[in-house]
């Protein structure tokens, strides 16, 4: 494994430990989902916000060539043979070069910043141009959330206890406002599939989120397209000399 270490204020790390570097299952098939959906496969995975490296546990082996974590802690559990670089997403950049990942993921990592839009920015900077950008954070717009807003006026992911771990909650149109500033194409959501009953530990069956994907699902994705500006240019060239 290739680790590259960053200073980090040690606040940062133990926020990021919060999490123990894992989300749902359900989370991830979704992203999965998403990805397969679109063919996206083949050369390489960047992951901001890697955590422990569940996303490359996830996906099938050998679909990507190369896989790549971002975070500010490395777990102990992170893929040995993958590259890691540590890094405060709030202060530094990623230490990528521009255009250069086919699919840029951030699975429940952007609710944990505190500038939204200049980590999209980021995201979409590494990509290279036709490749995919994708993020995951918590669906306010879920029944258990809005019901959490009306009865303690915070979304139930954004409660006293969740603080100061998930600093940023966000809308889906939100997310989608931030693509089109981006300059996304092909934008779309999808959900999580899975949804807690308020007040209880149960979820609701599956058939029922699938009807009401928004309503019934704790968690939210948005995937996007960079544009490729090369072959816009060339297009345009191309019809004006003719």
């Amino acid at each position: 494994m290739t680790a590259v270490a960053y200073p980090i204020r040690n606040e940062v790390e133990a926020r990021a430990r919060q999490s123990a570097g894992v989300s749902d299952a359900a989370i991830y098939d979704m992203v999965v989902n998403a990805l397969t959906e679109r063919h996206a496969d083949g050369g390489v995975l960047v992951d901001v916000g890697c955590g422990a490296g569940q996303l490359w546990a996830h996906l099938q082996r050998g679909r990507f060539a190369r896989y790549v974590g971002i975070d500010a802690v490395q777990y102990q559990d992170f893929p040995r043979a993958a590259e890691f670089h540590r890094v405060d997403l709030n202060t530094d950049k990623i230490p990528l070069p521009d255009d250069c990942a086919d699919v840029v993921a951030s699975v429940e990592t952007i609710e944990h910043l505190e500038n939204p839009r200049a980590f999209m920015r980021e995201l979409v900077r590494v990509a290279r141009p036709g490749g995919w950008v994708l993020i995951t954070t918590p669906n306010q717009l879920s029944l258990l959330s809005l019901l959490t807003l009306v009865g303690k006026r915070r979304f139930n992911a954004f409660q006293d206890v969740h603080y100061p771990a998930h600093l940023t909650a966000l809308l889906e149109v939100d997310l989608k406002r931030i693509a089109a500033e981006c300059d996304l194409s092909e934008v779309a959501c999808a959900y999580s599939l899975q949804g807690r009953v308020v007040l209880t530990p149960w979820h609701y069956p599956r058939w029922l989120a699938r009807r009401c994907p928004r309503a019934f699902s704790d968690n939210v994705l948005l995937i996007g397209r960079k544009r490729d500006r090369r072959s816009a240019h060339t297009s345009s060239l191309s019809g004006a000399e003719s």
